[in-house]
């Protein structure tokens, strides 16, 4: 960074955000309790040393400009750091705050990170979090996630990963849907059952035919992108579906389709952008989650 090229005054910085945040100048110099030809000076001062006009004038009050619209938002970023370097050295910052966004499968999302979530929110109320429930992968190079709990470890050299657990998950039906048509205790009886379906299905019906089925698409009359919406078919007796055993063996409507069928094992990891360990609230929530998941028990 060239440190000589930056000529740039707190002060006047300051009384153009208070000033673009009031709206007027008198507004803003009673916030700041300096007298009203002090603030314009400073506001005209940063003008002229910027080279680019602020404020447009429209009646009694100010709007900014195309140029003040592109500058509001860094200088308020540059308020807040100088409030937070305030309350540093004086003692006062004891809390951490500010929003962490948290993108996780739709499973994760509604069954394991809401126990989770509340009791990072009742021991740091300052956070707060944004959960993207997704099925699809969110780009955390982008920004367009913090934080991201994946069941594939990342390649990008930028990012960083924690492996958390490592999962299982089985074939799941209603107690009713196996009394009627059950039991499944071969490969050959179970490839006559119907299953339910993602919208990709062939990586699902390549899995389940490598342990031993014969599965086509007329065993999946009905396909969702949605898990959750899945199992909430499966749980109503639509047909049979996949679950993390952690999920489905808790759930007292159901029961595993195939108990004999290997599991389908999987990894889940924790993933940030390397910047984690420049954000206080980002690496407190990172480390959060590693130790809730890590206190989870293991399942078969």
């Amino acid at each position: 960074m060239d440190w000589r090229s930056m000529k740039f005054d707190w002060n006047r910085a300051r009384a153009f955000l208070v000033t673009a945040e009031e709206g007027s100048l008198s507004a803003a110099a009673r916030a700041l309790g300096v007298t009203q030809p002090t603030l314009g000076r400073q506001v005209a001062a940063l003008e002229e040393e910027l080279g680019v006009l602020l404020f447009d004038r429209v009646g009694r009050g100010l709007t900014l400009t195309a140029n003040g619209l592109a500058l509001v938002d860094h200088v308020r970023a540059m308020g807040e750091a100088a409030s937070h370097i305030s309350m540093t050295a004086s003692g006062q910052a004891t809390t951490i705050e500010g929003t962490v966004r948290v993108t996780a499968t739709e499973v994760a999302s509604a069954y394991l990170l809401p126990p989770m979530i509340a009791g990072l929110r009742k021991k740091h109320p300052g956070i707060e979090i944004e959960l993207v429930a997704t099925n699809n992968m969110r780009d955390l190079r982008r920004r367009e996630a913090d934080i991201a709990i994946r069941t594939v470890r990342p390649t990008d050299p930028q990012l960083i990963a924690r492996k958390l657990t490592r999962e299982a998950a089985h074939l799941y039906a209603s107690r009713d849907y196996l009394d009627q048509h059950g039991p499944f205790q071969s490969a050959e009886a179970l490839s006559s059952a119907e299953f339910l379906g993602f919208e990709d299905n062939e990586d699902f019906v390549e899995a389940l035919n490598n342990f031993g089925l014969r599965l086509s698409d007329a065993q999946f009359p009905v396909r969702t992108a949605a898990h959750l919406v899945q199992w909430q078919m499966v749980r109503e007796g639509m047909g049979i579906g996949v679950m993390a055993a952690r999920i489905g063996d808790a759930d007292p409507e159901v029961a595993r389709a195939a108990p004999w069928l290997p599991a389908f094992e999987y990894d889940v990891w924790l993933v940030a952008h390397r910047e984690v360990n420049s954000s206080r609230r980002v690496r407190l929530v990172f480390d959060w989650l590693v130790a809730q998941y890590k206190a989870l028990p293991a399942v078969a």
